[in-house]
């Protein structure tokens, strides 16, 4: 029997579940394990901050569907890195976080950088609130089952990170290679659940039968990459979809039968088709609250006067927030798959629906009509509309965006057209700040051939612009478009309408992004006048490098037809939002 080092040995496991990438910063409890990484064919990819290594690993496994690996020190490295792991989890992102502890044989003395102000050696239960779960390695020779057990979690059933808290000393202990040897015999795919054709037909016979029936997709069908199985089930029978701000993208924009986003940010025509629906047929949804207009019967979902059939992979998301006549816990592939054999069985000639095609197709061009004003302004700073509008013309329709938070994820939401289910990224459950800009980078590495485009606020990138220092490093070509209010602008427009003030909210003294990326030794353009920023744009896609377009833009709020009962705490008995902050 021969014996590895636990960090060889877990380097070559890595390996072998074809880890391309792994994502962190070093640390005096990880360097055992990140010295084997110097010859293998993992990249280890280098950040100047956790949080930056946990969004990129994020965007990287929303591309890739497969879980991404972070390295992480102990203590301060951990907790740095912790609300990157927290969006991945709200987002059901598979991640697996590899963190190094302090020596095992040290518990209870308190040694350099532990937390332990309430238990000893219990720095994994920072993580206890949302990783699907936290293992700490007290054995080097249980090493290779957790791991096994590690990535099985994080990518069956509701997908999400975990993590696997190693002490340093764990990383230099020598085991039989023979552990790890056992471990590689486990099946790396599950099979997952679907639906028998009694359910099916069910579920079917009730949709044909509504007079107004809608299907509402949510971020859900995009992590089970089942967009096509949708697609077919809808144009068999002419159902139309709305969706949540996840669910953007599930359905092409310019589809016939794709109604839009929902709820705060929805528009009057969305939210008033789910609303009046007789039947909704929910996927992968929580009905999270802005794209239920909080939950409020009066504005977007009217449950249980709507008949509402729900599909999750997660038992607990089923009636979470509202009642359902069938609730049925399955993958949504494949249980699509079985929908449309038994729709095509049942109903070979399937179903048509000019009115309601007719009634989506008049909405999109009325609303286009009323936008395109502002869509061509030229004045400066740019209108944010305007901004969307040259990023349209010029980016392919298979690029991928991210977004951040404000208006750059409410705005694409609810007016920028994607057409590639899985293409848009974007942080919903936790809307944490600062997403955008490395998770594109994360993007990028996973889809290499085509153009990756991040869409933030200077707000947002302002979070960690040391992400630069890695897409130089690694040469990964990323355009930021940095939609630059001088301001965290929604929060500001918000303050204003409801209190007259925007004290905390506003720059006095806004940075030179664009000199800044330039210290990066990445390419850095400042827009001055509003004809600029098109050819620029055009021109940075064609150079194949990182570069940061530095966007002046009026702080001018994204349209919310929807509601959010936020207002009603700020404005009682009023009607306000947000409102433009000069």
């Amino acid at each position: 029997m021969s014996k590895e080092s636990v960090s060889k040995l877990l380097v070559e496991y890595l390996e072998d579940r074809d880890v391309q990438h792994i994502f962190g910063l070093c640390g005096h409890t990880n360097i055992a394990f990140l010295s084997q990484l110097e010859n293998s064919s993992i990249t280890f990819i280098n950040v100047r901050h956790e949080q930056i290594a946990a969004h990129m690993a994020d965007g990287y496994a929303r591309v890739t569907k497969k879980a991404a690996v972070v390295l992480s020190h102990l203590g301060p490295g951990l907790t740095n890195a912790a609300t990157g792991v927290a969006n991945a989890a709200l987002d059901s992102i598979p991640m697996v976080v590899i963190a190094g502890d302090i020596p095992s044989h040290y518990y209870g003395k308190h040694p350099h950088q532990e937390v332990n102000l309430h238990a000893d050696a219990s720095q994994y239960e920072i993580y206890r609130p949302f990783v699907k779960r936290a293992w700490r390695v007290d054995r080097p020779d249980l090493l290779p089952e957790i791991m096994e057990k590690a990535f099985q979690l994080a990518e069956s059933g509701r997908p999400g990170p975990v993590l696997v808290d190693v002490p340093m000393d764990i990383f230099s202990k020598e085991i039989e290679a023979s552990l790890f040897d056992r471990a590689m015999h486990h099946t790396r795919t599950l099979t997952k659940p679907s639906i028998d054709d009694v359910t099916a037909k069910e579920i079917i016979e009730k949709l044909v039968n509504a007079e107004k029936p809608v299907v509402y997709a949510g971020g859900g069908v995009i992590l089970a990459d089942a967009a096509e199985e949708l697609r077919t089930f809808v144009e068999h029978f002419d159902i139309p979809v709305a969706h949540s701000l996840m669910g953007k993208g599930v359905m092409a924009d310019d589809n016939d039968l794709t109604l839009g986003m929902t709820g705060f940010w929805g528009t009057k025509f969305i939210n008033e088709k789910t609303r009046t629906a007789d039947t909704i047929f929910a996927l992968g949804t929580q009905f999270a609250e802005a794209d239920s207009s909080s939950w409020e019967p009066e504005y977007t979902f009217d449950i249980p006067k709507t008949k509402l059939i729900q599909i999750d992979i997660s038992a607990e998301e089923i009636g979470r927030n509202y009642p359902v006549e069938i609730g049925v816990v399955a993958d949504l592939k494949q249980a699509l798959t079985v929908l449309n054999r038994v729709a095509k069985e049942l109903y070979p000639e399937g179903k048509v629906n000019n009115e309601i095609k007719q009634e989506i197709a008049t909405y999109k061009k009325e609303f286009k009509a009323s936008n395109e004003k502002i869509r061509q302004d030229n004045s400066f700073p740019l209108m944010p509309q305007r901004i969307l509008a040259d990023v349209e013309a010029v980016i392919p329709k298979d690029a991928y965006i991210t977004t951040d938070v404000g208006w750059n994820k409410n705005g694409v939401g609810q007016q920028f057209p994607i057409y590639k289910a899985g293409s848009i990224l974007t942080p919903g459950g936790f809307a944490t700040m600062g997403f955008g800009a490395p998770a594109a980078l994360g993007a990028k590495l996973a889809a290499d051939g085509n153009v990756v485009i991040s869409l933030v606020g200077d707000g947002g990138f302002g979070q960690n612009p040391a992400l630069l220092a890695t897409a130089a490093e690694e040469n990964i070509p990323v355009i930021w478009i940095i939609m630059n209010n001088s301001s965290f602008g929604t929060i500001a427009g918000l303050e204003k309408a409801h209190f007259d003030t925007t004290y905390g909210t506003v720059f006095e003294k806004s940075p030179d992004f664009a000199a800044i990326a330039k210290a990066y030794g990445v390419e850095g353009i400042k827009i001055n006048a509003a004809d600029e920023f098109k050819p620029v744009l055009e021109k940075a896609i064609q150079m194949n490098k990182p570069v940061v377009l530095d966007v002046p833009m009026v702080n001018n709020p994204v349209p919310t037809d929807g509601h959010w009962n936020i207002m009603d705490i700020y404005s009682p008995g009023k009607t306000v939002h947000h409102v433009s902050v000069e």
